[in-house]
């Protein structure tokens, strides 16, 4: 990399960070383990929805300890409505397998902590440098924005090896007294001024010493491929409840979307109607009327959705429970919005 701006950069990216970054609940700590909780709930989500998670979690985990103890139920209930239920699955077991191989403590270096379940090369080398402030790349699609800018990177950040490019250009580039802020402050720039669009070069306190600013064109980087096509699939989800109040639900796989959350049954359309199922599951269907209908958009499916609510007679077998009962299950977002509609 042939860039003659390396200290001027640096200096004015850790000076603007340290007298404006956001104040946010997991800057307050170095506590590893708390990092890492808040970069992995971080992952494809915006800031201002994490907070609130992030505060009610650490309440109810406070520790490692805590947390590798903790039901999955019980956990995935605290995730419920964040999303990406993976995360919270691996963070867990990543947390277990440094309490069984590190004593419990979360290993401070790239090689060991990049072992853990659910940790990649940028959440181990977020944990490295905010907590440990050992100056480590961690490279996301902000950092890749705003280094693409910088440094006038024209090649497609959307193709895997592209990463490797800004990897090694914030090792070089990195304030090596100063890591936690430096890469702090790349994120930061890049959620709050080194926007996709309109990025306020005016307001950027690295101005100066960006190419892209100069040639006179930061919108046209960084470089990016479109995404594959979004599959679309169509569902009934059917809402049963018994003469005492009880509904069905079932529980998801333990292995792939949404795993081993609780739902009501969905049908996808064309596999089986709905007369099928209730033939299948539940007798004498007292009342059937449509609850419901909408979309939920996740990152590479849409699922369109039509709720139907009855009543029944006779329950077959299944997981019949309470309303109370189901309150306490964790459950995909899509059947939190049906169980709220029920309630009303």
């Amino acid at each position: 990399m042939n860039y003659p701006y390396v200290i001027e950069f640096r200096q004015a990216l850790v000076a603007w960070f340290e007298s404006e970054k956001r104040d946010l609940p997991w800057r307050h700590t170095t506590d590893p383990y708390k990092i890492w909780v808040s970069e992995v709930m971080l992952q494809q989500t915006r800031v201002d929805t994490v907070i609130p998670y992030y505060n009610r979690f650490m309440e109810s985990f406070p520790t490692l300890e805590v947390l590798a103890d903790a039901p999955q139920e019980y956990l995935l209930k605290h995730w419920e409505g964040l999303g990406y239920y993976s995360r919270a699955r691996n963070l867990q077991a990543g947390v277990r397998e440094v309490i069984e191989t590190y004593g419990g403590v979360v290993p401070n270096n790239r090689h060991d902590i990049s072992k853990l379940k659910g940790v990649g090369p940028y959440t181990a080398g977020a944990i490295l440098s905010i907590a440990y402030n050992q100056p480590e790349h961690a490279v996301d699609g902000n950092v890749m924005r705003v280094l693409s800018r910088v440094l006038h990177i024209h090649e497609d950040i959307a193709l895997p090896k592209t990463k490797k490019i800004f990897e090694e250009a914030v090792e070089q580039l990195i304030d090596p007294q100063h890591a936690s802020s430096f890469n702090q402050g790349l994120m930061e720039l890049g959620a709050l001024i080194c926007t996709p669009t309109s990025p306020k070069c005016l307001l950027c306190p690295v101005r100066d010493y960006c190419i892209a600013f100069h040639e006179g064109e930061p919108e046209k980087l960084p470089v990016k491929s479109k995404k594959v096509k979004m599959k679309h699939i169509t569902y009934d989800v059917l809402v049963c409840e018994d003469a005492d109040g009880r509904l069905l639900v079932e529980q998801r796989p333990e292995t792939g979307l949404l795993a081993n959350l609780w739902q009501f049954p969905m049908i996808e359309q064309g596999t089986e109607t709905i007369e099928q199922w209730l033939q299948a599951y539940v007798t004498d269907v007292q009342t059937q009327q449509e609850l419901l209908t909408f979309k939920h958009v996740f990152s590479h499916l849409t699922w369109q959705i039509t709720a139907h609510y009855m009543r029944c007679q006779t329950p077959m077998e299944g997981e019949w429970l309470t309303r109370e009962q189901i309150a306490n299950l964790p459950m995909p977002v899509p059947m939190l919005k049906i169980f709220q509609a029920i309630q009303k």
